[in-house]
């Protein structure tokens, strides 16, 4: 059956998010349950000229390679990613699985080997897209899975996915752009600062961000989208953080982490369920036990925890911080294989000041800073 939902995102994707011209090489990227997204954003790409490939991911295969395969296979890059990284002007991807707890019961030292696999991929990944040589955006398809996940029925599920991203208004890129143009404001407000005090409850963080860009997240990258950020100052944070929402990656989930922070250094963690596999991101590499960015959700639309980072981490009246890598576009130099959101809820009595003038309390912007 039809949903004019997908065809209005397909058409944002490529239109706003990613702005496909003729000639574009245009890669996209699904699980194979996410098939009718491909098909309409294929159709999008090539209405406006683009030359299109598409990849669709077998999560079969990738289970058999993390139960059966050697080291030697574990650490074999994926080709797919490596030539849209390398070689596409413009990559879309889907999320959206058949099984959102596939890997719930593989070790955390072989999912570690895995991520490793693709760690010069993701660089090139990360400096292209920095460098504005690779346009890329990642969004949500509703699946089963995801649904389950969220506690919803499908329905329910894809009406909270499609609301988030605003696609039941006339125009959602209109609406977008507003969203652009009032996250400007506060982004402007925070460029030039050199610190930010993060207060909420068992958090009392102070984060170096002198030197660092604010970034505007409305739809360009991630969508749905609502977010401001910045990698901090690799060696500049200090203090201690607890995170409200279960982490999650890589289909594992990690409750109540909290982290104490000396210099930029994770030198304490703990977790209330998922240590071990706390333990073991955070030793993946040189850059895993610092962080990669400090960020404030604004997406008020998103009231729900589903348990997607794609939604959670953009929650309004949230913060969240990510382990890991750093975005060279924010003056990020952190270099990781992973990248992982933690969010940490400021709406019963966060408060969040810049150079020591409070902007942000209870989650919401103060105006009267203008």
């Amino acid at each position: 059956m039809r949903d004019e939902r997908l065809e209005k995102l397909a058409n944002l994707l490529v239109n706003y998010s990613t702005q496909v011209k003729k000639n574009d090489k245009v890669s996209i990227k699904a699980e194979y349950v996410a098939l009718p997204f491909i098909i309409e954003v294929a159709k999008a790409a090539i209405k406006n000229g683009a030359y299109v490939d598409y990849s669709v991911t077998i999560p079969e295969v990738e289970e058999a390679i993390l139960k059966f395969g050697d080291d030697l296979q574990l650490s074999m890059p994926n080709n797919d990613y490596g030539d849209a990284v390398k070689n596409s002007d413009v990559w879309i991807t889907a999320w959206g699985s058949i099984n959102s707890r596939a890997r719930s019961n593989i070790s955390p030292l072989l999912l570690q080997k895995r991520r490793l696999a693709n760690s010069a991929e993701r660089k090139i990944y990360v400096d292209r897209c920095a460098s504005g040589a690779l346009r890329w955006c990642g969004t949500q398809f509703p699946t089963n899975a995801e649904a389950q996940e969220a506690q919803m029925s499908l329905d329910e599920y894809e009406e909270f996915v499609y609301k988030a991203g605003m696609l039941d208004k006339d125009d959602p890129i209109a609406e977008w752009k507003k969203v652009e143009a009032n996250q400007e404001r506060w982004v402007n407000f925070l460029d030039g600062k050199k610190t930010l005090h993060i207060i909420s409850k068992d958090t009392d963080i102070i984060v170096g961000i002198n030197g660092r860009k604010w970034i505007n997240c409305c739809g360009k990258e991630n969508f749905p989208d609502g977010e401001i950020f910045t990698s901090p100052e690799e060696n500049n944070i200090n203090g201690k953080i607890s995170f409200s929402y279960p982490a999650i990656y890589s289909g594992r989930m990690v409750e109540g982490v909290k982290l104490e922070v000396k210099d930029g250094k994770i030198i304490k963690a703990q977790a209330n369920s998922g240590e071990d596999f706390l333990y073991s991101c955070l030793d993946t590499d040189a850059g895993s036990k610092y962080f990669g960015e400090v960020a404030i959700g604004t997406n008020y639309n998103i009231k729900k925890f589903t348990r997607n980072i794609l939604f959670d981490e953009k929650i309004g009246g949230t913060i969240h911080m990510a382990i890991g890598c750093a975005m060279p576009e924010a003056g990020g130099k952190n270099i990781s294989a992973i990248h992982w959101d933690m969010i940490c809820d400021m709406q019963d009595g966060g408060k969040i000041f810049a150079d020591d003038k409070l902007f942000y309390e209870n989650g919401k912007f103060i105006d009267s800073v203008f």
